[in-house]
């Protein structure tokens, strides 16, 4: 009974203590997974959810913020372009919340309009083609440059000389986001901007957002004059509107007033010229400005590239000029020009300008279509008091689209950095050949040199074979980066810089392989060997069929770490190729890191580190082989 006792209690004993490493090991692989987890997660984040950490993304788990994702993307990451477009007054995309009421009807009356009706290019800009902030390649801009690339093919030269446009690569490739509200900016008239707007034409309507220069107004400056208190604004007004809702943007100005002020200069010194029009009354104050400043029909003719007999021939513009001295006359005569000669002020009355916007083309077609605004209300089941009260449901078609989408949304984001980072190095130069290439060299050389000089100090006991392993311990003391200006130096003076011998040369033999190796073969039985010298076997048949055919797990392992040398190997490459052509992958996702944000950064460590993984997965049966059989010997 005590000896049963005594192997129970040691049972117990040894049972604990199994269950002891096992925690162990177990907190470790949690303390290496829960990091790899949060890196995977952050992979595939924006700007508006990279400061949220967990292992599973939330716009995974939520709508919400899918939605929000959403929203960051669709207005290009401009929250001005946001709270423009929806009239809203939020701080940060992280604040931003689906609509509470979904009239149905009138987002069905907005998108039968959208479909009708005929709307400029500079009226509405697309989302998804540029992330300034999270700094990654969204689904617009990939599927317009897809749409670039099978239109005018893949030499970036050649289309750069098509369309007008001066692109260093596939990869340098971007899109300005279009914000034609304020005053500075102008559509361009080049092939560029045209296949631009014909890519806008052919996006589904929940991936545009249409430009309100209301929300303008009130935003940039209403807002911004009289603070967001509408308190302020009804003191000096004489109003009691209960919020800046109420407010809205007359389609002419005002009859008098503080409100006919703000809209007079706002729209003669804040909004773009392409949202405003004349009445033909305004004709003879335009036509007597362009006579005052070139004096002769001639003078205008030759600048503005017409063809008039006399000034009395000049029309009253329909739409303001896109560019030139035109677009500069037009705007001289908006905002007010003073003839240097005789004083006199020529400016285009306020009473005969009047705003055309996307906002008065939707009132305009609610009014035809339904006459009065009971009929209106009624058909729609709005309540709206006038047709100036109308607001394009802008936020709620965007989100009557979203959920729609929710599916191929979650797989763009999801994707999209990874994306970002494939593209980077596929099509950006020949990262991956020279890679390839380097790699490949890397570990054949390794297999070859490093066995030899292993081989000959294990088979032939030279007296200085404890020397020549102390030196070779010796060039483990030093890290890589002391050689490297040494090496660079001597490259250069054999004029190997650039070529795949200067990265191979250096690292020929390493101390630590051969310090492995020669450790292995020493415990390789020596009557194999002598065996072998007896039946008449040479030195290399004893090498080559003996010694390297019983050395494939240590084999392994040096053709694993001399991998993965070559393959990280960066400040090294980029120090001795500098020319771009000679570039390895990991310099590529250096410069892409260096242009790109924090989730893109995630992305290409991962992607690098497919490669590595895959081939110690391959060899890992290989390699356990190495650590077991000489523990075994």
């Amino acid at each position: 009974m005590p000896i049963i006792s005594s192997i129970g209690r040691r049972s117990w004993k040894v049972r604990l203590l199994l269950g002891s490493i096992y925690a162990l090991l177990l907190l470790g692989g949690v303390t290496m997974v829960y990091p790899f987890l949060i890196m995977l997660s952050g992979s595939t984040k924006s700007a508006v959810d990279l400061k949220d950490i967990d292992m599973v993304p939330e716009f995974l788990r939520s709508d919400d913020a899918l939605y929000r994702k959403h929203l960051e993307g669709l207005f290009n990451e401009s929250l001005d372009a946001l709270n423009s477009t929806y009239d809203s007054d939020f701080t940060s995309f992280e604040m931003t919340e689906p609509p509470t009421v979904m009239p149905a009807r009138l987002v069905d009356e907005w998108a039968s309009f959208l479909s009708s009706a005929s709307v400029a290019d500079y009226m509405y800009a697309c989302g998804y083609m540029a992330a300034n902030v999270s700094r990654t390649v969204p689904g617009g801009a990939r599927e317009f440059k897809t749409a670039l690339m099978r239109e005018y093919g893949d030499d970036i030269e050649e289309v750069n000389d098509l369309l007008g446009t001066d692109f260093v690569s596939w990869n340098a490739f971007y899109v300005v986001p279009e914000n034609y509200l304020p005053r500075v900016t102008m559509p361009q008239r080049t092939r560029f901007a045209e296949a631009l707007n014909t890519f806008k034409r052919s996006r589904p309507g929940g991936m545009l957002y249409y430009h309100s220069p209301e929300g303008f107004f009130k935003r940039q400056y209403l807002k911004s004059l009289y603070s967001r208190d509408i308190g302020e604004y009804n003191k000096l007004h004489g109003t009691a509107y209960r919020s800046y809702n109420e407010v809205h943007l007359p389609r002419v100005a005002p009859k008098t007033g503080l409100a006919r002020q703000d809209w007079e200069l706002f729209v003669r010194e804040n909004l773009n010229l392409l949202w405003l029009r004349a009445d033909k009354a305004a004709l003879p104050e335009y036509r007597g400005f362009l006579k005052a400043k070139y004096g002769d029909v001639a003078a205008l003719n030759r600048n503005h590239g017409t063809s008039y007999a006399s000034f009395d021939d000049v029309p009253m513009m329909e739409e303001p000029p896109f560019e030139g001295v035109a677009l500069s006359d037009w705007s001289a005569v908006v905002s007010g020009w003073r003839d240097p000669d005789t004083g006199r002020e020529y400016r285009i009355p306020t009473d005969h300008l009047r705003i055309h916007s996307i906002e008065f083309m939707f009132r305009d077609w609610l009014r035809e279509k339904y006459g009065d605004v009971a009929a209106l209300n009624e058909a729609v089941g709005v309540s709206f008091s006038g047709f100036d009260d109308i607001v394009p449901p802008q936020q709620a078609y965007h989100f009557k689209a979203f959920q729609t989408m929710r599916r191929s949304l979650r797989v763009e984001f999801v994707t999209r950095n990874y994306r970002t980072v494939l593209d980077y190095i596929l099509f950006h130069g020949r990262g991956i050949a020279n890679t390839a290439i380097y790699c490949t060299l890397a570990v054949l050389f390794a297999l070859i040199v490093n066995p030899l000089a292993a081989y000959a100090m294990s088979r032939y006991r030279m007296p200085s074979t404890y020397k020549i392993l102390l030196f070779l311990m010796l060039t483990m003391a030093f890290p890589p980066m002391v050689t490297q200006i040494p090496v660079f130096l001597m490259l250069r003076k054999l004029q190997l810089l650039n070529t795949f011998a200067a990265l191979i040369l250096p690292g020929l033999a390493n101390g630590y392989a051969i310090f492995l190796l020669k450790g292995f073969f020493d415990s390789l039985p020596r009557e194999l060997y002598e065996s072998a010298s007896i039946d008449g076997a040479s030195e290399w048949t004893m090498f080559w069929r003996i010694t390297m055919s019983l050395s494939t797990p240590i084999l392994s392992v040096v053709a694993l770490n001399a991998f993965t040398a070559a393959y990280s190997n960066f400040m090294y490459a980029l120090l001795i190729c500098q020319d771009e052509k000679m570039w390895t992958m990991m310099v590529w996702l250096y410069q892409l890191q260096e242009r790109s944000g924090q989730a893109v950064m995630y992305a290409s460590l991962l992607v690098a580190a497919i490669p590595t993984f895959v081939i110690f997965v391959l060899c890992q049966k290989i390699i356990m082989r190495g650590i077991v059989v000489p523990v075994e010997k």
